[in-house]
């Protein structure tokens, strides 16, 4: 290793272990609150088969819209809460005089919250998968969709970590933006079932594009293409990384 690279891997390797060290909360937690969604929903419309989804019923369409709602919410979490709990503690100041660039700063946040959502991600799969039989018709766009939809969030947690001044802001930021946007994504429906209002709403919220393109992955087909999906949500990084590599450049709201 590189003495240019050792600041970078130790705030990698913090952020890691930040999390890892209450692993049954960061972890366990969301696997089991997806997996009573699961519950709940499966009991209710079991057997129910999807239209536009041949053969697939209503439980394997469910899953993959819950594994991905996982992967958003902790993504954003991670970034979130790390950013805030070091700048209401006051140990960022050390943080902010080790030799690391913006652009270290954001790759080590990024890939620690890439991390937790993959195990998430993971976690909650294996144990759906002792229920209910998923095929995997498209592995690659499950691992682009993944890395898209995770690294958009965990950009998105570092702005709201950032631009929030205590642990209410970014209450305020998930209860009235990252929940209501995963909810109304598609993650329990088809936006096909919808009327026209909500149905064209729909396309214009990023987190839709990241649970059909996800689902795509499972299934082979999905209610847009999945060049469209790629297309939104490539966007979305790019200006979510825009704004917070922004914010690390000028020390917005860091320095103070």
């Amino acid at each position: 290793m590189s003495p240019d690279q050792i600041g970078f891997v130790t705030l990698l390797k913090k952020e890691v272990m930040r999390f890892w060290a209450v692993l049954g909360q960061t972890v366990s937690a969301p696997v089991i609150t997806a997996l009573l969604y699961l519950l709940v929903f499966a009991q209710a419309l079991q057997g129910r088969l999807v239209p536009g989804y041949d053969g697939i019923t209503y439980t394997q369409f469910l899953v993959p819209g819950l594994v991905m709602m996982t992967v958003i919410q902790n993504a954003f979490a991670n970034t979130s809460s790390s950013l805030i709990q070091s700048k209401v503690m006051g140990n960022i100041v050390f943080t902010l005089m080790a030799p690391l660039s913006p652009l270290e700063w954001f790759g080590a946040y990024i890939l620690a919250a890439l991390v937790r959502a993959l195990l998430v991600a993971v976690a909650m799969l294996g144990t759906a998968l002792v229920f209910v039989p998923l095929p995997v018709a498209e592995p690659l766009a499950l691992v682009g969709v993944f890395l898209l939809a995770g690294g958009s969030l965990a950009a998105l947690g570092l702005i709201a970590g950032i631009w929030a001044q205590k642990f209410d802001h970014i209450a305020a930021f998930t209860n009235f933006l990252i929940t209501p946007l995963s909810f109304l994504s598609g993650v329990f429906y088809s936006v096909h079932s919808l009327p026209k209002f909500w149905f064209t709403a729909s396309h214009l919220n990023p987190f839709f594009y990241m649970i059909d393109g996800f689902r795509y992955g499972f299934f082979g087909h999905a209610d847009v293409p999945i060049l469209q999906s790629l297309l939104w949500m490539s966007g979305f990084f790019i200006v979510c990384s825009g704004v917070a590599l922004w914010m690390l450049m000028t020390g917005y709201r860091m320095r103070k």
